[in-house]
């Protein structure tokens, strides 16, 4: 987002929360994912589960946002249920030593920027289509657990989509406002069958050149994020 747009940007309604998408949100997702993805099938084929060579990554990056079921139809479409299946396991595993060996990475600021919101009094979420381990094991890595009131994934409510997921969430918090950030249109989707207002971040990459399309706001940098809460009624 360029300057220009960040001073003609809508005047939004102020929100009682934020949920933020984790994945190509607060989560620069390829420096954890890409290592355990090779890992994954090397043990893949090691298990006689896979043959030929991993699909290009490519293919899992512009994946993300999705669940797990549908990442792997579109990354390894021969192959069986039971090499998604392990597939699952394997992914998960391999992030969590990921994450214990400090090889990864938040975007620029996001620790900073949503403390900055947590002590202006903003309640803060994350709705993610990842599994439970691996959403509460980022938080945990970055010391975030505090500041958030709730960590909602798909792994562990079993949900089928992101829709359901922030419905579940706004019911169970009694929340009517909120602001559904995310980097994909899953996010998109979201936020606005919700009602609800949605920021899309798009700094990190992923997806198709409208993979935004109907955000309230779009931003470039993290950061922004404040300008926005700051500048909205």
């Amino acid at each position: 987002m360029t300057d220009n747009y960040m001073n003609n940007a809508p005047v939004l309604k102020k929100p009682e929360a934020m949920v933020f998408d984790m994945d190509g949100t607060l989560f620069q997702t390829e420096t954890l994912l890409l290592p355990a993805y090779h890992k994954l099938f090397d043990t893949l084929r090691a298990e006689g589960l896979y043959e030929g060579e991993t699909p290009p990554e490519e293919l899992i990056l512009n994946s993300l946002g999705m669940l797990l079921d549908e990442i792997w139809r579109r990354v390894m479409p021969e192959a069986s249920e039971a090499a998604h299946r392990r597939a699952d396991e394997l992914l998960l595993q391999l992030e969590l030593e990921g994450l214990k060996n400090g090889s990864h990475a938040l975007y620029p600021h996001v620790k900073e920027t949503l403390q900055a919101l947590h002590e202006q009094g903003v309640r803060l979420f994350v709705a993610s289509n990842g599994l439970e381990d691996y959403v509460k094991g980022i938080a945990a890595a970055y010391e975030m657990v505090p500041i958030f009131e709730g960590l909602y994934s798909a792994g562990e409510y079993s949900t089928l989509s992101k829709v359901n997921l922030l419905e579940i969430l706004l019911s169970k918090h009694d929340i009517s406002n909120v602001w559904m950030v995310g980097d994909r249109s899953s996010d998109v989707e979201a936020g606005k069958k919700n009602g609800q207002t949605v920021i899309g971040c798009a700094y990190a990459g992923f997806g198709v050149n409208d993979e935004l399309e109907g955000s309230d706001a779009i931003i470039t940098d993290f950061t922004q994020l404040l300008t926005l809460y700051k500048n909205a009624e």
